[in-house]
């Protein structure tokens, strides 16, 4: 496949932005050749800048669960900006999203809305410290919540250990305010619980983690950690940017039945556009200002474009039947795939939760960050540049999900299903 234009772009990117690129992975360090700069797409198929056409499975790391230029989200986009794109100053569109996201969401009595899911993390986060008046957090490894400081930590040498900072320009004694504990371990929670809840705001975690693989965890696990939060009168923050949405109206706090105190949203309450989000219990967000002592602010937040068509986004996947057509979709396709490996007997398999999936490695069940074998990357790494030269784009990193989107046709999943079973079979026997 000829990606000399995109080949060219990137050289020429690299005088321009770090690395040649605005956000890390994009860059491919992970996988063979050079990024593909895209030139357009529409619904579940993707063109670059030589022309290439491809079945995409990233769909924009996840916003776009109705496809690319969905005809109806662009409409009212277009309508919308006919009045102008920015005022800095409240719109009727805001209050028709955040309306709609507080009616389907049994969790969320109000919401502000900011520009990413980082932004709506690490407001989330100063928040919870603000109304307890506590300043430590914990997270567990293999979650991620975007690149906020205290939040870019990693675990020491413990089961449960004060963080240590994962990126230069972090203060150790900030990571020090963040206790990381590996997934899964609801000992090593107690344990820290019982030992440090008079110092501990908030627990953070992604309730379907999709950011370092797709580490399904037991409901009965989510659960404990809500009864813990009320034992230990620590506040409970689910990051759903990822999980809102996708696995149902109510994200996966719905779909697990766990009440957290806070949640924070991004990716498809956009709807294509920059948009983050952070909400919950109404005594609890009374403390962000004006009405409380906790300061945040954006130049952008609810911007009335962003509005609608997220506004939009999150009507469509109200629509009878929306989750359940996803969900049979994306098990068509994860069906094909495995049905494949099992009668190859390949050490691999393929995790699933409502329309996210992610081809893992091994046969093992994974649930915890630790579980994945560095090693496999290096297959990840061969399956990646035979999709990209037979026309399937998924995310280029090995410890990337992917996502199916309404716009994926039946025809669109299986003729995908039949390239990504013959770079299965490339990249184990050659």
């Amino acid at each position: 496949m000829n990606r000399t234009r995109s080949t060219a772009l990137f050289e020429e990117a690299k005088q321009y932005f770090p690395g040649g690129v605005n956000s890390p992975v994009r860059a491919f360090k992970s996988v063979h050749g050079a990024p593909l700069f895209i030139k357009n797409a529409h619904g579940a198929i993707m063109y670059d800048e030589d022309d290439n056409e491809f079945i995409d499975f990233c769909c924009s790391w996840g916003p776009l669960i109705h496809g690319h230029n969905n005809p109806i989200i662009k409409e009212a986009v277009i309508k919308t900006i006919q009045n102008g794109m920015s005022f800095g100053a409240p719109t009727v569109h805001g209050n028709m999203l955040g309306a709609a996201m507080i009616e389907q969401n049994r969790y969320l009595e109000k919401v502000r809305f900011v520009s990413s899911g980082t932004e709506a993390v690490m407001s989330a986060v100063r928040l919870a410290r603000g109304y307890t008046g506590k300043s430590k957090i914990i997270k567990f490894d293999g979650c991620y919540h975007g690149h906020v400081d205290s939040l870019m930590v990693k675990a020491g040498s413990g089961l449960a250990t004060f963080g240590t900072s994962s990126s230069a320009g972090v203060p150790e004694s900030l990571a020090k305010e963040t206790i990381v504990i590996n997934l899964n371990d609801l000992q090593a929670l107690e344990d820290t619980l019982v030992a440090h809840s008079a110092d501990i705001a908030a627990i953070i975690i992604e309730p379907v983690p999709a950011n370092n693989g797709l580490l399904l965890q037991d409901q009965n696990f989510l659960i404990w950690v809500r009864k813990l939060c009320d034992d230990h009168d620590v506040l409970l923050i689910l990051d759903e940017v990822i999980s809102g949405y996708r696995v149902g109206l109510e994200g996966a706090a719905g779909y697990y039945s766990v009440e957290p105190d806070l949640l924070t949203f991004g990716k498809i309450i956009g709807g294509g556009l920059p948009v983050g989000a952070f909400g919950g219990k109404a005594d609890i967000m009374g403390h962000i200002s004006p009405d409380g002592p906790v300061y945040q602010a954006g130049t952008l937040s609810a911007n009335p474009v962003a509005m609608t068509a997220g506004l939009t986004s999150i009507e469509l996947c109200a629509k009878d039947g929306f989750y359940e057509s996803q969900k049979i979709k994306t098990m068509r396709l994860v069906n094909n795939l495995r049905g494949h490996i099992e009668s190859k007997g390949y050490e691999m398999s393929i995790v699933t939760i409502g329309s996210i999936f992610w081809l893992a490695f091994s046969k093992s069940r994974i649930a915890s960050s630790q579980e994945i074998d560095p090693a496999s990357m290096e297959l990840f790494k061969k399956l990646h540049a035979y999709l990209l030269d037979h026309g399937v784009y998924l995310g280029p990193s090995g410890y990337e999900v992917g996502f199916v989107s309404s716009a994926h046709t039946n025809i669109i999943l299986d003729k995908a299903a039949q390239i990504i079973c013959d770079g299965i079979d490339h990249t184990f026997t050659n």
